[in-house]
């Protein structure tokens, strides 16, 4: 019966795998790629693919700063966890989907137990999410007189969820205790439930220890400030720095320029908080439209926004996400069902 289980998710992470990785390849509009990389000069290509191997850099170190804060753990392990998620985040229209599948990617690829990993995979969640929305909501209070109201409407909601979710994930984290208070409560009562009472009562029974546990190390990771220091300077060089710094070399190789240059980091992450929304899966099409709407507003030609877009698009998300079927391939969904450490706080067997 194990056995059976074991075959029968494999087969399904291999469809998925293989299903996402042709959904990439058939949504990516390669011709129009191609065509600007063409036109770049190779002293500028140069630098637009060093700015994206460090941006690379940038996004591996913000979850090696999160794993280091419980133990050491090689920049390289924690690439493999960040292209993991990007990859799974183009299986459903929602960066929650990736987001997901963290905490298993981490218990996969570490030494981590389950409750460390929740913990760390939370509070990346949360402080990703809540930085995404305040830098969001800056830029629409910069740019609101230059954007017409529908985008500003779509643009602002996305932002304000990033803000909410962020919060609540944060604040849950340091209040986790209270899931053990309720678990206790409610699993007097679960023995009666017909057929599944047992299994509910004995999960039941597991949660207040694996709540402490997350509490407890949720609680340390986000109280230690030069943990914080390294994942936010990390964040600001994946979302901001090098990828402004990508756009703008594209921007000004087409004849083009975006002033003050400064802002233009603020602009790219306003116009693409819309892929928190559930539109489609990993926000293919919507960020690519959504962004050329704000650089047109913004005064840069449409003609030059496009490609400039596209190419950005590729560089920061779908390559990273082409290169995740690698390490998801690794992964083991059946490790959901087995413990490795009881006692470390690690989710109970459904099969016991």
């Amino acid at each position: 019966m194990a056995r059976t289980k074991r075959i029968g998710l494999k087969l399904l992470q291999y469809s998925l795998v293989v299903g996402t990785l042709a959904w990439i390849v058939t949504q990516t509009e390669w011709d129009r790629t191609i065509d600007l990389l063409a036109r770049v000069d190779l002293l500028v290509l140069a630098v637009v693919l060093c700015a994206t191997g460090l941006e690379f850099v940038c996004r591996f170190s913000m979850w090696n700063a999160l794993l280091n804060g419980r133990r050491q753990t090689h920049i390289f392990t924690a690439a493999r966890i960040e292209l993991v998620i990007k990859y799974v985040n183009h299986l459903l229209p929602s960066r929650v989907a990736g987001q997901s599948l963290a905490p298993l990617a981490i218990y996969h690829y570490t030494d981590h137990d389950w409750s460390e990993a929740v913990s760390i995979a939370g509070l990346s969640t949360g402080l990703h999410t809540i930085l995404y929305g305040a830098v969001a909501v800056a830029g629409l209070a910069i740019f609101a007189n230059q954007l017409s109201g529908g985008i500003l409407i779509v643009l602002g909601l996305s932002a304000g969820l990033y803000v909410v979710i962020g919060a609540l994930v944060l604040a849950a984290g340091r209040r986790l205790n209270v899931i053990s208070s309720l678990a206790i409560t409610v699993g007097h009562g679960l023995p009666d439930v017909p057929i599944i009472g047992k299994r509910l009562a004995s999960l039941s029974n597991r949660l207040p220890s694996f709540t402490a546990n997350a509490a407890a190390v949720f609680q340390e990771l986000s109280s230690n400030p030069w943990l914080l220091s390294i994942y936010l300077l990390s964040w600001t060089g994946t979302l901001m720095v090098f990828p402004g710094i990508r756009v703008w070399l594209l921007l000004t190789t087409l004849g083009k320029s975006f002033t003050p240059a400064v802002l233009l980091p603020v602009v790219l992450v306003t116009a693409y908080s819309v892929t928190l929304l559930p539109l489609t899966p990993g926000g293919i099409g919507v960020a690519e439209a959504s962004a050329t709407v704000v650089f047109v507003a913004l005064g840069i030609p449409e003609a030059v926004a496009v490609p400039v877009v596209l190419l950005d698009r590729f560089l920061g998300v779908y390559l990273a996400a082409l290169l995740g079927w690698i390490p998801m391939l690794e992964v083991d969904l059946a490790e959901l069902s087995l413990d490795r450490d009881q006692s470390a706080g690690t989710p109970p067997s459904p099969d016991e």
